[in-house]
């Protein structure tokens, strides 16, 4: 099939919520009527998700999702299917207000102990853990055979809007090939999912950049089953969440039960490039990659008969944060632009591109000054959420360019969104150095 990129014009004013007396601000999403043309290209992605069984792209403040009707098995089949993604892998419920979300619980209601956490985070990037009401008006492949889902509303009003105009709650993982790296931009999901869906909507780069937070306030304590976009620092700042825990871990549980929510179990986020992971406790952080895995580079290629053609071609891939200098030690020369490497946000309001980072190319030297290839540096700057935003897009860009081994410095792996972005560099993770 063709897949298809259909621009989303001023997302950003697609609608609101209604305004009504006694009643949660978040309890009904109403769709804007102008700009016209797209919401008539959001109803007929809401016609096309009602009535077929192949999913539908979509941008929230997280990453692109990945939607079909949660109500109906065959379209939440579609989303296992485009993105080969186990079955055993449960899916977050998406709802455009609380009135949606009411209608899935039936007469059993939101638990109290999520009160102040959609007071204060919702919309947004959080998905909390509910009791799934039986007989369930969600298809059984959601939960992935679990008694509870996970939902959330999301914060764009191009995602609310169309979950409103679908009179349905969507499924929406990641829409990302499984085990990939995340979506931000358009261009990633077709990158990934050409030929397995028709349509992708266009709006712009995804502000957060990881995935939501995933709570669990059933248990005693609540839990963390999956850090993300609001950190658990936040999360104990509210009643009721002050001994709030980490229940996950930064690898795979493969083998393991059922997990009980999504990026629990599997590994996931990984480019293609080997990604070797430079812990922040490792060294003292200034001096870059070291020089034995500088030597491993080269070592693996000694013995080839096509080693001084690969020495030419071999690149090599740097992503900075918080500590290291230019290329991390790998080139003493200046760096020059790599103009064909610029991974760019189209602006959601004016078209016009906006460019995330610059991927700077020099010449790749080991100690004895001899070149052996080429580094391609990309720096995300010192700021937690800058780091995150450009994370899975720093990962894609270095992998479009032929980066056979990504280095990334780490950062501080604290309680707030920079759990997020250590979690998963380190299921992404080939190597990691601590």
């Amino acid at each position: 099939m063709e897949t298809r990129i259909v621009r989303i014009k001023s997302p950003s004013q697609l609608g609101h919520f209604r305004d009504a007396a006694g009643s949660s601000r978040l309890e009904a999403w109403q769709v804007a009527s102008e700009p016209a043309e797209s919401v008539a290209a959001l109803q007929h992605a809401a016609d096309y998700l009602r009535t077929s069984d192949v999913p539908v792209a979509f941008p929230t403040e997280t990453v692109y999702g990945l939607g079909a009707d949660a109500t109906r098995s065959p379209s939440v089949k579609g989303i296992y299917s485009a993105k080969g993604r186990p079955s055993d892998n449960p899916l977050i419920v998406h709802v455009c207000d609380l009135q949606m979300l009411r209608d899935l619980l039936g007469g059993q209601g939101i638990p109290s102990i999520y009160t102040p956490l959609i007071e204060r985070f919702w919309p947004g990037p959080l998905t909390i853990l509910l009791p799934n009401p039986q007989p369930s008006k969600l298809a059984p492949e959601v939960t992935a055979g679990l008694k509870t889902f996970g939902a959330r509303m999301p914060l764009t009003p191009l995602a609310l809007s169309l979950i409103k105009l679908a009179g349905v709650p969507l499924a929406a993982p990641s829409a990302n090939a499984s085990t990939k790296p995340s979506p931000t931009l358009a261009q990633h999901v077709k990158d990934d999912l050409e030929g397995r869906i028709e349509l992708i909507l266009d709006g712009g780069h995804c502000d957060v950049g990881v995935e939501s937070t995933v709570v669990d306030g059933l248990c005693d304590p609540p839990a963390v089953l999956r850090p993300g976009g609001i950190g658990l620092d936040q999360l104990r700042s509210c009643p009721g969440w002050e001994n709030a825990v980490k229940a996950y871990k930064d690898q795979s549980e493969e083998g393991k039960a059922a997990p009980r929510a999504p990026g629990m179990k599997y590994k996931h986020y990984s480019p293609k490039a080997r990604v070797v992971l430079y812990e922040a406790t490792y060294g003292d952080g200034r001096d870059g990659v070291t020089a034995s895995d500088v030597e491993a580079l080269k070592a693996r290629e000694n013995g080839s008969a096509m080693a001084a053609n690969r020495a030419a071609s071999r690149k090599v891939g740097v992503i900075r944060t918080q500590r290291w200098g230019p290329a991390a030690g790998l080139t003493s020369l200046e760096p020059q632009d790599d103009h064909n490497g610029h991974d760019q946000n189209q602006d959601a309001d004016d078209g016009d591109p906006q460019t995330l980072f610059n991927i700077q190319k020099g010449p790749l030297v080991d100690e004895a000054g001899c070149s052996f290839g080429h580094v391609l540096d990309i720096d995300l700057g010192k700021e937690t959420r800058g780091i995150a935003q450009g994370l899975f897009s720093a990962l894609r860009a270095l992998d479009r360019c032929g980066a056979e081994t990504i280095f990334v410095d780490g950062i501080e792996d604290e309680i707030d969104i920079a759990a997020a972005v250590m979690n998963r560099l380190r299921k992404a993770a080939s190597e990691i150095r601590s």
